[in-house]
């Protein structure tokens, strides 16, 4: 998976579909993001002796195919590739758009 906590992204399908948000938690195994703000589902939650209860709304997991990471330079989704720094010898991720680090 090629997205990180913190990106920023577009929803490009599903119910959510041209929402925008950063992501709050990466799921590998399962190949998932939370973004916040988006795909809000609503769970019941019983209330004990020191929280009170209520139907909260809390964001679910979002499957990676379904977001594009957004080009800082554009701001339009965009692919992620990588490039080797000649410098550090290290891989950091580019815009396929704009060929703009990303991070």
């Amino acid at each position: 998976m090629k997205l990180k906590v913190g990106d920023k992204v577009r929803v490009i399908a599903g119910s959510s579909k041209g929402k925008e948000g950063k992501i709050t938690k990466t799921l590998r195994k399962e190949n998932r993001v939370i973004v916040e703000g988006v795909n809000l589902v609503k769970k019941h939650k019983k209330g004990n002796g020191q929280e009170t209860g209520g139907i909260l709304e809390v964001e679910a997991p979002i499957h990676a195919s379904n977001v594009m990471v957004i080009d800082p330079k554009t701001k339009k989704p965009t692919r992620i590739g990588y490039i080797i720094n000649e410098k550090t010898n290290k891989k950091e991720r580019i815009s396929k758009k704009s060929n703009e680090k990303i991070d």
